[in-house]
C-alpha cells in the first residue's frame, strides 16, 4: 500500500477488505469497485493485481502480483496460473489500475484478458472479470462484453 495515504483512505481500505473477506465480494460490486479504487486508483504506475476467489465466489485473497512504469506493466499468465494453484482459487477477478486517468480498456488489455482467460482454464480457474481502475472510475471487462 501507499505509505503517504490519507488516514481515512486507509481505514476504508480495510473496512473495505473487511467486508471482501467475509464473502461479500460478489454481492456488493459496488464493493469491489470502491476496494479497486481506492487502492489501485491514485497509483503513480501500473500495477496488476488479482482477488483470488474460491468455490463460493469468497476472496480468499488480494494479491499485486505485477508492478510496471507509468504507462505499462508486464504480466505474465504463468504467474497467475501459478499464485491461482498455490491458493487453490477456483475463480479470479483480474485489475490493473491507469495512471493516465482513462480507464477505457486497450486493445492490449482485451489481448492479456483473453490470454489470461485461455491459461486459466486449462487449471480449471474462472475468470469472473477484469477491471481497469482509475482515481475516479472502475471499468468493467465483462460489462463490456470482452470476456
Amino acid at each position: 500500500m501507499n505509505a503517504t495515504r490519507h488516514p481515512t483512505v486507509t481505514r476504508a481500505l480495510r473496512l473495505l477488505a473487511s467486508e471482501m473477506a467475509e464473502g461479500d465480494v460478489l454481492s456488493s460490486p459496488a464493493a469491489v469497485r470502491d476496494y479497486l479504487r481506492l487502492s489501485l486508483g491514485d497509483r503513480p504506475h501500473e500495477v496488476f493485481a488479482v482477488l483470488f476467489l474460491d468455490a463460493q465466489n469468497r476472496v480468499l485473497e488480494s494479491v499485486e502480483l505485477f508492478r510496471g512504469t507509468l504507462t505499462q506493466t508486464s504480466v505474465y499468465p504463468r504467474e497467475v496460473v501459478v499464485e491461482a494453484l498455490r491458493r487453490n482459487a477456483a475463480a479470479v477477478i483480474l485489475c490493473h489500475n491507469h495512471p493516465s486517468g482513462v480507464a477505457e480498456p486497450s486493445t492490449a488489455d482485451r489481448l492479456l484478458t483473453q490470454a489470461l482467460i485461455r491459461a486459466l482454464e486449462l487449471v480449471d480457474v474462472r475468470v469472473l472479470d477484469h477491471f481497469i481502475v482509475t482515481r475516479r472510475e472502475t471499468v468493467s471487462l465483462a460489462e463490456k462484453g470482452y470476456l
